[in-house]
């Protein structure tokens, strides 16, 4: 499969009353996974704003199966599911360290916008960047 693996502790600060991981931390997480899916592929976000494009989200979801809880190491692994012409699909799990249990599964749609906001094409840079890497880790 075509993945890049983010490992995160959860803090003490990343729970709820009920000692699990807050849901709404997983939006946070599926952010940070693909912040350093760019930055693997060398194209860190900020250089793609420096280029005049944005890719905010359009939709996103989340499915919890099971929950984490303070001091567990997860393993956000991140993929790009879809590929359009304007727009980007991100597919998440999190798992457990061991990498075999699927703790939270979720997406996030991302359209690429120019600096005025509107859709533009995704750029060769990171179409280009996102199909090699899928063809190197298949």
């Amino acid at each position: 499969m075509k993945y890049f693996d983010y490992k995160y502790r959860v803090r003490y600060g990343d729970t709820d009353k009920m000692g699990i991981s807050y849901y709404a931390n997983y939006f946070v997480w599926f952010e940070a996974a693909r912040t350093e899916y760019f930055r693997a592929l060398g194209l860190p976000y900020t250089e793609c704003e420096k280029k005049g494009f944005y890719l905010p989200v359009s939709e996103t979801s989340a499915r919890y199966h099971a929950p984490s809880t303070y001091d567990d190491l997860l393993i956000i692994r991140t993929s790009v599911g879809e590929m359009t012409r304007t727009s980007l699909r991100f597919e998440y799990q999190v798992l457990r360290e061991d990498g075999k249990s699927i703790l939270t599964s979720g997406f996030s749609r991302h359209v690429v916008v120019d600096s005025k906001m509107k859709p533009c094409r995704i750029p060769d840079a990171i179409k280009n960047a996102v199909t090699l890497f899928s063809l190197l880790k298949a």
